[in-house]
């Protein structure tokens, strides 16, 4: 009897493991899809849309237009948190992330095959936009589910560890996004606008039947399903708000720098280096780049040393070294006008400085909610709102440089919104050392 029971402890810790190990590769795939899918609208747009979706008006005005696509694609995201946040509180984690990975892929698809403005006039730019709010959608409970599944079926202190890897995905995403981009703007300009553009956003249903492969394949979160064994709230998202109020209110506040981050050096770079130091596209796409490919290697390790010194100093540090970076370092970089410096300062953000934020985050949101059963709800929604007005910073920022003629007020309103999430950041708990049972 008793070495029955210790070959059945053997299968059942083989089994964990197992899982465990599909959840990560599962969530850093549909991770990967996901910002893959919606970086390269963001990466593609200033080499191409602004031609093809928009008609021939002042070049500001076409450039807002297309920065302000690109944050249709933030404004759903609070939709799509409420909607699969709602129904993965109710009826798990699993099955809307096959939904999410799907509907995401479906959209960027679509957009490939999408007719230009000369061809149907003022509705291919308004399909534009419709497709990227699905984008938006789905992405509003990819980036949520995938995190939140891997961090509940962590073992105990290493939730950090294993939410970074997940986080591999949006740095694996960036580059697949990067490379596409930069694949399609050293096109012949002919053949980049004719039909070249496509093909990066083609390429996005392969990478979503090999994600549904192996989603197909994961079991629930073990933290859901004892809390699922209690009768479901009937509306989480309102019991997450009215009883865990400050959870939400820091995810909100963090987020807005977090998303911040990601616009100001991957996609609000782009437009301001070629615009206004008419640095060459496929300069910056290098920076981005090779950034991510650390990225990927950065991601685990900083969400693993989490584990250990707390989420909140990971956090706190990567939002003053980023202020610091903005204002003295990142923008005089990009005025020297050399590009191997112009490649190192794009760099940085996205293998040190933004991903020691990305790779904690994940831990730090999901402990922050003491309820898996309202979890996924309160999480998705706050952080998908503050994904608004982070979303938001490439269209801010044009204004702001439009209307001052300096980029010192680009520089200041990021300053700002830092010093908000980074006072959220002091004010919350620790959450390293908690359990989520």
């Amino acid at each position: 009897m008793a070495v029955g029971s210790v070959a059945e402890d053997h299968r059942d810790d083989r089994r964990i493991r197992t899982q465990r190990r599909r959840i990560l590769v599962s969530g850093t795939i549909g991770t990967t899809v996901e910002y893959f899918d919606f970086l390269l609208f963001g990466l593609i747009a200033p080499v191409v849309f602004e031609e093809l979706f928009y008609p021939k008006t002042n070049a500001l005005v076409a450039t807002i237009a297309v920065l302000g696509t690109f944050a249709v694609g933030y404004l759903a995201r609070p939709l799509g948190g409420i909607v699969f946040g709602h129904f993965g509180d109710r009826i798990g984690r699993k099955p809307v992330m096959f939904i999410t990975l799907i509907v995401m892929g479906a959209s960027t698809t679509l957009i490939g095959l999408l007719p230009t403005y000369a061809a149907i006039g003022v509705i291919a730019p308004i399909l534009l936009v419709l497709l990227r709010f699905t984008q938006g959608i789905a992405l509003g409970g990819e980036t949520v589910g995938a995190v939140i599944l891997a961090t509940e079926s962590a073992p105990e202190g290493k939730r950090g560890g294993y939410a970074g890897v997940i986080q591999i995905g949006a740095a694996a995403g960036s580059v697949l996004a990067s490379l596409g981009a930069g694949l399609v703007a050293a096109m012949p300009a002919d053949d980049r606008i004719e039909w070249g553009w496509r093909i990066p956003f083609l390429l996005s249903a392969v990478l979503v039947l090999v994600g549904v492969y192996v989603r197909a394949k994961i079991e629930e979160s073990p933290v859901f399903k004892q809390a699922a064994a209690q009768a479901p709230r009937k509306l989480p998202l309102i019991a997450a708000l009215r009883e865990e109020p400050k959870a939400c209110i820091t995810i909100f506040l963090c987020v807005i720098t977090e998303t911040s981050m990601l616009q100001i050096f991957t996609v609000y770079v782009l437009v301001y280096g070629a615009q206004e130091l008419h640095i060459a596209n496929s300069v910056m796409l290098i920076g981005v780049l090779i950034g991510n490919v650390f990225g990927i290697v950065t991601n685990p390790l900083f969400g693993r040393i989490s584990d250990f010194v707390g989420r909140r100093v990971m956090m706190a540090t990567s939002l003053i070294i980023g202020a610091l970076y903005v204002a003295f370092v990142f923008f005089p970089l990009l005025e020297t006008g050399n590009n191997a410096l112009i490649i190192l300062a794009i760099a940085i953000p996205p293998a040190i400085i933004q991903t020691m934020l990305f790779a904690t985050e994940g831990s730090f949101y999901t402990e922050l909610f003491r309820s898996a059963t309202r979890r996924f709800s309160g999480l998705g929604f706050s952080r998908q709102l503050g994904g608004v007005i982070g979303g938001f910073f490439p269209l801010i920022a044009a204004a702001l440089l439009a209307a001052t003629g300096t980029v010192w007020s680009v520089v200041g309103y990021y300053a700002a919104i830092s010093a908000i999430s980074l006072l959220a950041v002091l004010t919350a708990r620790e959450t390293n050392r908690e359990t989520l049972a």
